[in-house]
């Protein structure tokens, strides 16, 4: 009785094709279903901060201009990417992006570790003329950024919506918002944004272990 089941299935392809599709999807639910049951237990640990203002609307103009392209900020585990970039990223580092930068190519370094790196007019020469301080770099220059001036009140409707979300801003934060990025440009902002990855939104357990590093 059931090799003549089989036989029905095989000799049916629409009937197969059906079937098919439900085991994939099963085995894909099994595959999938625990991974987004762990993501939503990862919780803030002490030490993580949401971001404020100025990184705020630096970490924007960083996604608008499609930095995480080029640029992972994803340490694996493994001796050679720690002896390089320094301690391995941990979930609960991203638990305030939306998106999240981990990413998946590196054209350029990954800059998990990146904040304080490189002084402040470093980051600002670069971004605006990669090769004058990296003659071999590809990397895009970005030379408006100096003059594009954020705008306090989108900044200040985002940070209400990411408290719907979940981020952690009070009323004073997000009063207060418009005021902290007052006269700043898009090149101030970016530029505490990636002075601040692995330093202002790192787990405490995480920044001790950076210390030992080498790097």
């Amino acid at each position: 009785m059931a090799y003549r089941h089989f036989e029905f299935i095989e000799k049916h392809a629409a009937v197969l094709g059906i079937l098919i599709a439900i085991m994939v999807s099963l085995g894909g639910l099994a595959e999938l279903l625990p991974t987004f049951v762990e993501a939503r237990g990862v919780k803030a640990t002490a030490g993580v901060k949401p971001y404020d203002p100025l990184r705020l609307a630096g970490r924007d103009v960083y996604v608008r201009e499609g930095c995480y392209l080029c640029h992972s900020q994803m340490i694996r585990t493994l001796r050679f990417e720690t002896q390089r970039y320094g301690a391995f990223s941990t979930a609960e580092e991203s638990v305030y992006d939306r998106p999240f930068q981990w990413g998946s190519k590196r054209t350029g370094p990954d800059l998990a570790r990146v904040g304080g790196k490189y002084s402040d007019d470093w980051q600002r020469l670069h971004l605006v003329d990669p090769r004058a301080v990296v003659p071999e770099s590809n990397m895009p220059a970005y030379p408006w950024l100096a003059t594009a001036r954020i705008d306090g009140a989108d900044l200040t409707a985002r940070m209400r919506v990411l408290r719907r979300l979940g981020d952690p801003y009070d009323d004073a934060d997000i009063a207060g918002a418009a005021a902290a990025v007052d006269g700043k440009t898009e090149l101030d902002a970016l530029v505490a944004y990636l002075q601040g990855l692995g330093i202002a939104n790192v787990p405490q357990a995480t920044a001790v272990s950076m210390s030992g590093d080498t790097q």
